[in-house]
């Protein structure tokens, strides 16, 4: 049998969904002096949702938004395009650190992501939403077990989810190493990330907000009532800053320690034929990961290619987000070989693509929130992967914050504590190391977690999934 990895021949090192001839031009380069209400730094989901908020609440207000790059040229444009509800990063993992909001955040959970909906709906962005839910697939005998939890976790939060046998799995997406499932019909929806990014990009000009693309943000600091951002051809005076950099080195230098770049990697294969298709199955576009602590996420394009990404999750010391970190040919040939051991009957189907790129993981795995400069500064990140809808939520509470509001939001415990800093080189990357070789074992050894994992469990940095 040929090495499946001869299947990434052709494939081309460059985000699928990037990819595309409808990419819209960038904008120009700020160049001299500006003044604006709200100047937002990031030109992401984070950023995006921040600015576009900010015009709806109010309209007279001038937004301006600078990005360094052009809009959602990374991880919002680069990602697997499931749009999930969780603020949490997971129910589970919700549960273990705010079990007593944990109602509150499914609520407005649910409520997050019906509004990015009526976001699409609203502006006419055309992103390929499908609102198809994802299923939970177990591929190893211990893993019946956690669904099964999960499962009545959820219940006791409201949320009914399905649960499939081996059988049931197999007449939704036939893969011999399903041996279960948990269906969530309604908190997921697939969506093309990049046309996402440039539909709210579209969003935000129709209102009003100035975007600069290849602005970079170089400094911040307080100009008598304002703040001033400093760009390579000029300046922003701001009453208000929103940052929403997030991989990216935090213009405050005190939030750095919070978040570190892991790097995801992730393939893309040709559109199947219409039988390659139906030996699939698939007829629900569900898209699906698996329950594993190295785990894959898997779904269909609108043009029936299937995208196969995650497992290994890369850190590598050294500071900033690098672009030659972006592909990672032994990653690719993992995937590769993982890709036909999953779906065998998909022999000979090729990869056009292959791509890696930057997430912000936090100590928590989910966004934490702050303020700096006597409440003039705002602060966002850490979304660790699940910031395709998280990011909205996150910019409501930026601009709760920003306004000295009091509302639902402003009034969590995830909102008003950060989480653990990540400590100093070169306890960092030993300790990252140390957990990611653990939870390979954990992996092997039928989900039991090793000492080192325990005792990350007892101080609330454990992460199962």
């Amino acid at each position: 049998m040929a090495d499946p990895v001869h299947a990434l021949a052709d494939a081309r090192p460059v985000p699928f969904w990037l990819d595309d001839p409808g990419r819209p031009a960038a904008l120009p380069a700020l160049v001299g002096e500006a003044h604006c209400d709200l100047l937002v730094v990031g030109g992401g989901y984070g950023g995006l949702w921040t600015a576009l908020l900010a015009k709806e609440r109010h309209p007279e207000r001038e937004v301006l938004l600078v990005e360094a790059r052009e809009v959602g040229w990374a991880a919002s444009g680069r990602n697997g395009g499931f749009c999930e509800a969780s603020l949490t990063h997971g129910l589970g993992n919700g549960h273990q650190r705010w079990p007593a909001e944990l109602g509150l955040l499914e609520r407005l959970a649910a409520d997050n992501l019906r509004g990015i909906e009526r976001t699409v709906e609203r502006y006419g962005i055309d992103c390929d939403w499908e609102r198809t839910g994802s299923i939970t697939v177990a591929t190893e005998p211990y893993q019946l077990a956690g669904l099964h939890e999960h499962q009545a976790l959820a219940a006791r939060h409201g949320s009914e989810l399905t649960l499939l046998d081996r059988a049931q799995v197999r007449a939704q997406i036939d893969s011999p190493t399903f041996l279960g499932g948990l269906w969530d019909r309604d908190g997921v929806a697939m969506v093309n990330p990049a046309r996402l990014a440039w539909g709210l990009k579209r969003a935000c000009l129709e209102l009003g907000v100035r975007i600069h693309e290849h602005t970079p943000a170089t400094a911040l600091a307080e100009s008598g009532p304002a703040i001033a951002v400093r760009t390579p051809y000029g300046r922003v005076r701001a009453a208000k800053v929103a940052l929403a950099t997030n991989a990216f080195p935090a213009l405050l230098r005190r939030h750095r320690p919070y978040t570190v770049p892991v790097y995801d990697y992730a393939l893309m294969t040709e559109p199947l034929t219409a039988d390659q298709l139906a030996a699939v199955g698939w007829r629900g576009r569900q898209g699906w990961a698996d329950s594993a602590n190295q785990f894959h996420y898997v779904r269909l394009s609108a043009d029936d290619r299937i995208l196969f990404g995650g497992y290994d999750a890369v850190y590598r010391p050294g500071a900033g987000v690098r672009a030659e970190r972006d592909q990672r040919p032994e990653t690719f040939a993992t995937l590769a070989r993982h890709f036909a051991r999953t779906f065998p009957q998909l022999a000979g189907v090729r990869f056009s693509h292959a791509w890696g790129g930057a997430i912000d993981t936090s100590t928590r795995f989910c966004a934490f929130f702050d303020l700096a400069h006597r409440g003039r500064v705002a602060y966002a990140a850490g979304y660790t992967g699940l910031g395709v809808g998280a990011t909205r939520f996150g910019a409501q509470v930026v601009l709760d914050l920003l306004a000295g509001e009091r509302t639902e939001r402003t009034g969590l415990e995830m909102v008003r504590r950060k989480p653990l800093p990540f400590p100093p080189e070169p306890a960092r990357s030993i300790g990252i190391g140390l957990t990611k070789w653990s939870l390979a074992r954990a992996d092997a050894n039928g989900g039991r977690r090793n000492p080192w994992l325990r005792a990350l469990d007892r101080v609330g940095l454990g992460f199962d999934s």
